[in-house]
């Protein structure tokens, strides 16, 4: 299993009216780092053909994050069969996890915008 990391700074505008990160702002993040981890390391010529669209989320929140904050992300591939995968996504504060998500993705193919089966050079790049 590849874990792929990233970090980020709370700002001011992450922030909701009780001055903690809003959940809304969670699942953006749950969304860019799945995002991120894709275009790192698949080839452009599998990005051409190929595209992620969210099936179903499930997020728990453990804990608050603040202004300032650093949160560390960690996000791998759990599973995948046919044309989904199971992604997890956790963020931590000072090693304690705040925020732990479950989402599937379906893969589709740019060319017709149906789902296209997870091929082995796909499942490779997260293995």
């Amino acid at each position: 299993m590849q874990v792929y990391q990233a970090t980020i700074k709370v700002k001011e505008e992450d922030l909701d009216e009780h001055n903690h990160v809003n959940n809304v702002r969670y699942v953006q993040w749950v969304q860019d780092i799945a995002k991120a981890h894709w275009f790192d390391y698949a080839s452009t010529e599998i990005k051409e053909k190929n595209s992620w669209v969210l099936m179903s989320h499930l997020i728990e929140y453990k804990g608050a994050a603040l202004l300032g904050d650093i949160i560390k992300q960690e996000t791998h591939i759990k599973s995948y069969q046919g044309a989904s995968c199971i992604r997890i996504v956790k963020m931590y504060l000072n090693d304690k996890c705040i925020v732990n998500s479950e989402t599937k993705w379906c893969l589709l193919s740019n060319i017709n915008k149906r789902p296209t089966r997870i091929l082995p050079e796909i499942a490779e790049l997260f293995a």
